[in-house]
């Protein structure tokens, strides 16, 4: 068998789905405080990994980027599939 025929097991577990929620929360305000469409800007950073989408007040681009994408999606999916 090569390494091709197993299923490779993706887990994480870095950081607290709660600390995701209270970041994507700050970074949600500050967008809608600069007037940009919150959900619209996250999914454009979540999918080009691009800080631009994230403006800095509030600190916000820094607090995204405290979090690698992929806990940030695991979170979400946990939380829409109620997990």
């Amino acid at each position: 068998m090569t390494s091709l025929d197993h299923t490779t097991v993706f887990s994480l577990n870095r950081n607290e789905d709660h600390d995701v929620r209270k970041m994507l929360e700050t970074v949600y305000a500050a967008l809608e405080e600069k007037g940009y469409n919150p959900i619209d800007q996250i999914v454009g950073y979540l999918i080009s990994n691009d800080p631009a989408y994230i403006p800095r007040v509030n600190d916000a681009r820094n607090l995204i980027r405290k979090f690698e994408r992929d806990e940030i999606i695991e979170a979400l999916v946990k939380y829409y599939l109620g997990k």
